[in-house]
């Protein structure tokens, strides 16, 4: 067994890719034809987004929709990188919502927290150092 990919269902998969490229600076890998499908260039694991219609086909008693609920997901996107404060405030500009401002962890890790528009919730960190 091994981890394939993350798929987030969101309302708009094109709009998802695009905020994801503008905020964090990730590469869109590609868009179906369609637009129910999306992935991001994340390297071996895929970030990957799917319309909520999708979702619904899949899951015939629905699913919790993100960007519709009033709280985050109790799942997060972790993204690392070294300067978490202007990573932090370059997604604030592209759209993001703070939840938490960057903040260093009592294992020297500094760490925030942002919510998309979409509604992922993602977590900007720095490397572990160990």
């Amino acid at each position: 067994m091994k981890f394939g990919y993350t798929i987030i269902y969101v309302p708009d998969v094109s709009a998802s890719l695009t905020f994801f490229e503008h905020a964090f600076g990730l590469k869109r890998k590609f868009l179906h034809e369609s637009g129910a499908y999306g992935e991001l260039d994340t390297g071996p694991t895929a970030l990957a987004f799917a319309a909520h219609e999708l979702g619904d086909m899949n899951f015939p008693g629905g699913h919790v929709q993100a960007d519709t609920s009033r709280q985050p997901l109790g799942f997060e996107v972790a993204l690392v990188t070294d300067d978490v404060g202007a990573a932090h405030a370059h997604a604030v500009k592209a759209g993001a919502s703070e939840l938490a401002a960057p903040q260093v962890k009592p294992w020297g890790q500094t760490v925030s927290y942002l919510r998309c528009p979409d509604g992922v919730l993602v977590e900007l960190c720095s490397p572990i150092v160990g």
